[in-house]
Protein backbone atom coordinates (compact mmCIF):
# COMPACT_ATOMS: atom_id res chain seq x y z
CA UNK A 1 0.00 0.00 0.00
CA UNK A 2 1.40 3.39 -1.02
CA UNK A 3 1.41 6.57 0.98
CA UNK A 4 -1.99 7.70 2.28
CA UNK A 5 -2.37 11.35 3.21
CA UNK A 6 -5.26 13.26 4.72
CA UNK A 7 -5.84 16.84 3.60
CA UNK A 8 -8.01 19.16 5.67
CA UNK A 9 -8.91 21.69 2.98
CA UNK A 10 -10.05 25.25 3.46
CA UNK A 11 -10.65 27.88 0.81
CA UNK A 12 -8.57 28.92 -2.18
CA UNK A 13 -7.10 27.19 -5.19
CA UNK A 14 -4.05 25.71 -3.50
CA UNK A 15 -5.71 22.60 -2.01
CA UNK A 16 -6.81 21.63 -5.54
CA UNK A 17 -3.29 22.14 -6.91
CA UNK A 18 -1.79 20.16 -4.03
CA UNK A 19 -4.17 17.22 -4.47
CA UNK A 20 -3.44 17.08 -8.20
CA UNK A 21 0.33 17.12 -7.59
CA UNK A 22 0.15 14.46 -4.87
CA UNK A 23 -1.98 12.13 -6.93
CA UNK A 24 0.47 12.42 -9.83
CA UNK A 25 3.07 11.07 -7.40
CA UNK A 26 0.82 8.15 -6.50
CA UNK A 27 -0.28 9.44 -3.09
CA UNK A 28 -3.77 8.40 -1.95
CA UNK A 29 -5.50 11.67 -0.98
CA UNK A 30 -8.35 11.62 1.54
CA UNK A 31 -9.70 15.16 1.52
CA UNK A 32 -11.88 16.60 4.27
CA UNK A 33 -13.34 19.79 2.85
CA UNK A 34 -14.28 22.42 5.42
CA UNK A 35 -17.92 23.25 4.75
CA UNK A 36 -18.56 26.74 3.32
CA UNK A 37 -14.84 27.19 2.66
CA UNK A 38 -13.40 24.41 0.46
CA UNK A 39 -13.99 24.11 -3.28
CA UNK A 40 -16.65 21.57 -4.32
CA UNK A 41 -14.25 20.51 -7.09
CA UNK A 42 -12.18 18.71 -4.46
CA UNK A 43 -14.80 15.98 -4.45
CA UNK A 44 -13.80 15.01 -7.98
CA UNK A 45 -10.07 15.60 -7.48
CA UNK A 46 -9.61 13.42 -4.37
CA UNK A 47 -9.46 9.66 -3.95
CA UNK A 48 -11.92 10.03 -1.06
CA UNK A 49 -13.82 13.11 0.05
CA UNK A 50 -16.08 14.23 2.90
CA UNK A 51 -17.53 17.56 3.98
CA UNK A 52 -16.57 18.50 7.55
CA UNK A 53 -18.04 21.29 9.64
CA UNK A 54 -15.64 23.56 11.60
CA UNK A 55 -16.47 21.82 14.89
CA UNK A 56 -16.88 18.24 13.68
CA UNK A 57 -13.61 16.84 14.99
CA UNK A 58 -14.99 13.37 15.69
CA UNK A 59 -16.34 13.15 12.15
CA UNK A 60 -12.95 14.22 10.76
CA UNK A 61 -11.09 11.61 12.81
CA UNK A 62 -13.56 8.87 11.83
CA UNK A 63 -13.18 9.77 8.14
CA UNK A 64 -9.38 9.60 8.22
CA UNK A 65 -9.16 6.55 10.48
CA UNK A 66 -11.72 4.70 8.38
CA UNK A 67 -9.43 5.06 5.38
CA UNK A 68 -6.26 4.01 7.28
CA UNK A 69 -4.77 7.49 6.91
CA UNK A 70 -1.96 7.99 9.47
CA UNK A 71 -0.97 11.58 8.65
CA UNK A 72 -2.62 14.79 7.50
CA UNK A 73 -1.85 18.31 6.38
CA UNK A 74 -3.88 21.51 6.79
CA UNK A 75 -4.21 23.53 3.58
CA UNK A 76 -6.24 26.56 2.55
CA UNK A 77 -8.06 29.27 4.43
CA UNK A 78 -10.87 28.98 6.95
CA UNK A 79 -12.48 32.28 7.96
CA UNK A 80 -11.50 33.13 11.52
CA UNK A 81 -14.87 34.81 12.07
CA UNK A 82 -16.56 31.39 11.79
CA UNK A 83 -15.34 30.52 15.27
CA UNK A 84 -16.86 33.61 16.85
CA UNK A 85 -20.03 34.11 14.81
CA UNK A 86 -21.11 30.45 14.86
CA UNK A 87 -21.36 28.03 17.74
CA UNK A 88 -24.41 29.04 19.76
CA UNK A 89 -24.50 27.53 23.27
CA UNK A 90 -25.16 23.82 23.20
CA UNK A 91 -23.78 23.19 19.71
CA UNK A 92 -20.82 20.90 19.07
CA UNK A 93 -18.63 23.81 17.97
CA UNK A 94 -19.41 25.83 21.10
CA UNK A 95 -18.66 22.82 23.29
CA UNK A 96 -15.33 22.25 21.56
CA UNK A 97 -14.27 25.87 21.96
CA UNK A 98 -15.53 26.56 25.47
CA UNK A 99 -12.39 25.26 27.18
CA UNK A 100 -9.91 27.28 25.11
CA UNK A 101 -8.20 30.31 26.67
CA UNK A 102 -9.04 32.44 23.60
CA UNK A 103 -10.08 32.07 19.96
CA UNK A 104 -7.09 33.55 18.19
CA UNK A 105 -6.18 31.71 14.95
CA UNK A 106 -3.05 30.09 16.39
CA UNK A 107 -4.95 28.87 19.47
CA UNK A 108 -7.69 27.31 17.36
CA UNK A 109 -5.29 25.56 15.00
CA UNK A 110 -3.06 24.29 17.79
CA UNK A 111 -6.16 22.81 19.40
CA UNK A 112 -7.05 21.02 16.15
CA UNK A 113 -3.50 19.74 15.67
CA UNK A 114 -3.22 18.51 19.27
CA UNK A 115 -6.62 16.80 19.03
CA UNK A 116 -5.72 14.99 15.79
CA UNK A 117 -2.34 13.88 17.09
CA UNK A 118 -3.96 12.62 20.31
CA UNK A 119 -6.04 10.37 18.05
CA UNK A 120 -2.92 9.03 16.31
CA UNK A 121 -3.00 11.23 13.19
CA UNK A 122 0.26 13.11 12.71
CA UNK A 123 -0.16 16.65 11.36
CA UNK A 124 2.65 17.49 8.94
CA UNK A 125 4.43 20.72 8.12
CA UNK A 126 3.11 21.62 4.62
CA UNK A 127 6.50 22.97 3.57
CA UNK A 128 7.06 20.06 1.16
CA UNK A 129 4.01 21.30 -0.78
CA UNK A 130 4.62 25.04 -0.35
CA UNK A 131 8.32 25.08 -1.25
CA UNK A 132 7.85 25.81 -5.00
CA UNK A 133 5.79 28.90 -4.14
CA UNK A 134 8.30 30.73 -1.93
CA UNK A 135 10.18 33.63 -3.56
CA UNK A 136 13.69 34.95 -2.96
CA UNK A 137 13.92 38.45 -1.50
CA UNK A 138 13.81 41.31 -3.94
CA UNK A 139 11.60 43.00 -6.49
CA UNK A 140 9.30 40.70 -8.46
CA UNK A 141 8.40 41.89 -11.92
CA UNK A 142 9.45 45.09 -13.63
CA UNK A 143 7.69 47.73 -11.53
CA UNK A 144 10.02 49.58 -9.19
CA UNK A 145 8.37 50.95 -6.03
CA UNK A 146 8.37 54.71 -5.68
CA UNK A 147 10.50 56.37 -3.02
CA UNK A 148 7.34 57.05 -1.01
CA UNK A 149 6.23 53.41 -1.22
CA UNK A 150 9.70 52.32 -0.11
CA UNK A 151 9.45 54.57 2.94
CA UNK A 152 6.04 53.12 3.75
CA UNK A 153 7.44 49.60 3.55
CA UNK A 154 10.31 50.45 5.88
CA UNK A 155 7.88 52.11 8.29
CA UNK A 156 5.27 49.34 8.21
CA UNK A 157 7.47 46.25 8.27
CA UNK A 158 8.38 46.16 12.00
CA UNK A 159 4.80 47.05 12.93
CA UNK A 160 3.43 44.22 10.79
CA UNK A 161 5.83 41.75 12.39
CA UNK A 162 4.79 42.77 15.90
CA UNK A 163 1.10 42.45 15.10
CA UNK A 164 1.63 39.04 13.52
CA UNK A 165 3.51 37.89 16.63
CA UNK A 166 0.57 39.04 18.75
CA UNK A 167 -1.71 36.91 16.51
CA UNK A 168 -3.84 39.97 15.67
CA UNK A 169 -3.42 39.92 11.89
CA UNK A 170 -0.87 39.23 9.18
CA UNK A 171 -1.66 42.23 6.97
CA UNK A 172 -0.97 45.91 7.65
CA UNK A 173 -1.82 48.74 5.25
CA UNK A 174 0.21 51.95 5.27
CA UNK A 175 0.11 55.27 3.43
CA UNK A 176 2.52 58.17 3.96
CA UNK A 177 3.98 56.47 7.05
CA UNK A 178 0.62 56.18 8.76
CA UNK A 179 -1.18 52.93 9.53
CA UNK A 180 -4.41 52.87 7.53
CA UNK A 181 -5.72 49.44 8.54
CA UNK A 182 -4.81 46.23 10.32
CA UNK A 183 -6.28 42.94 9.21
CA UNK A 184 -8.91 41.53 11.53
CA UNK A 185 -11.38 38.73 10.98
CA UNK A 186 -12.42 40.06 7.58
CA UNK A 187 -9.32 38.73 5.79
CA UNK A 188 -6.79 40.37 3.49
CA UNK A 189 -9.02 41.29 0.54
CA UNK A 190 -11.62 43.03 2.68
CA UNK A 191 -8.87 44.82 4.60
CA UNK A 192 -7.57 46.17 1.29
CA UNK A 193 -11.05 47.33 0.25
CA UNK A 194 -11.54 49.07 3.60
CA UNK A 195 -8.16 50.78 3.24
CA UNK A 196 -9.07 52.14 -0.20
CA UNK A 197 -12.21 53.70 1.27
CA UNK A 198 -10.25 55.20 4.15
CA UNK A 199 -7.13 56.48 2.41
CA UNK A 200 -7.71 56.46 -1.35
CA UNK A 201 -5.19 55.33 -4.00
CA UNK A 202 -1.52 54.75 -3.23
CA UNK A 203 -1.76 52.44 -0.24
CA UNK A 204 1.03 49.97 0.53
CA UNK A 205 0.11 46.50 1.78
CA UNK A 206 2.45 44.35 3.89
CA UNK A 207 1.87 40.64 4.48
CA UNK A 208 4.06 38.79 7.00
CA UNK A 209 4.26 35.70 9.18
CA UNK A 210 5.08 35.29 12.83
CA UNK A 211 8.72 35.48 13.91
CA UNK A 212 8.46 31.84 15.01
CA UNK A 213 6.10 30.63 12.28
CA UNK A 214 4.89 27.05 12.64
CA UNK A 215 3.92 26.35 9.04
CA UNK A 216 1.19 24.00 10.21
CA UNK A 217 -0.58 27.05 11.68
CA UNK A 218 -2.19 29.77 9.55
CA UNK A 219 0.50 30.30 6.91
CA UNK A 220 0.14 33.76 5.31
CA UNK A 221 -0.20 33.67 1.54
CA UNK A 222 -0.66 35.98 -1.44
CA UNK A 223 -1.86 35.25 -4.94
CA UNK A 224 -3.97 36.38 -7.84
CA UNK A 225 -6.95 37.25 -5.63
CA UNK A 226 -4.71 39.49 -3.52
CA UNK A 227 -3.31 41.27 -6.56
CA UNK A 228 -6.78 41.77 -8.05
CA UNK A 229 -7.90 43.40 -4.80
CA UNK A 230 -4.81 45.64 -4.82
CA UNK A 231 -5.35 46.69 -8.42
CA UNK A 232 -9.01 47.50 -7.71
CA UNK A 233 -7.85 49.62 -4.76
CA UNK A 234 -5.21 51.39 -6.91
CA UNK A 235 -2.54 50.34 -4.44
CA UNK A 236 1.09 51.38 -4.92
CA UNK A 237 2.87 48.27 -3.66
CA UNK A 238 2.62 44.82 -2.12
CA UNK A 239 5.44 43.64 0.11
CA UNK A 240 5.36 40.15 1.62
CA UNK A 241 7.75 38.06 3.67
CA UNK A 242 9.90 35.84 1.47
CA UNK A 243 10.62 33.16 4.05
CA UNK A 244 7.06 32.56 5.26
CA UNK A 245 4.59 33.64 2.57
CA UNK A 246 3.94 31.52 -0.53
CA UNK A 247 2.99 33.35 -3.72
CA UNK A 248 0.36 31.39 -5.66
CA UNK A 249 -0.27 31.90 -9.40
CA UNK A 250 2.80 34.11 -9.52
CA UNK A 251 3.05 34.52 -13.30
CA UNK A 252 -0.58 35.59 -13.73
CA UNK A 253 -0.34 37.82 -10.66
CA UNK A 254 2.80 39.61 -11.85
CA UNK A 255 1.39 40.11 -15.34
CA UNK A 256 -1.65 41.84 -13.82
CA UNK A 257 0.53 43.85 -11.42
CA UNK A 258 2.82 45.07 -14.20
CA UNK A 259 -0.09 46.08 -16.42
CA UNK A 260 -1.52 48.11 -13.53
CA UNK A 261 1.65 49.74 -12.21
CA UNK A 262 1.66 47.78 -8.95
CA UNK A 263 5.07 47.10 -7.41
CA UNK A 264 5.51 43.65 -5.84
CA UNK A 265 8.38 42.82 -3.49
CA UNK A 266 9.45 39.93 -1.30
CA UNK A 267 11.45 40.90 1.78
Amino acid sequence: MGRRLGIVAGGGEFPLEAVAALRREGVFCAVAGVRDAASPRLGEAADAFAWIGPGELDRLVAFLKGLDVPEAVLLGKVEHRTFVRDGAPGTELATRLSGLPDRRPATLLRFLIDALEAKGIEVLDPGFLLRPFFCPPGRLGRIEPSAEAGEDIDFGWPLAKRLADLDIGQTVVVKRRAVVAVEGMEGTDETIQRSRRLAGPGIVVLKVGRTLQDRRIDVPAVGLGTVRALVAAQAAALCFEAATTPFFRKEDSLALAESSGLAVLAR
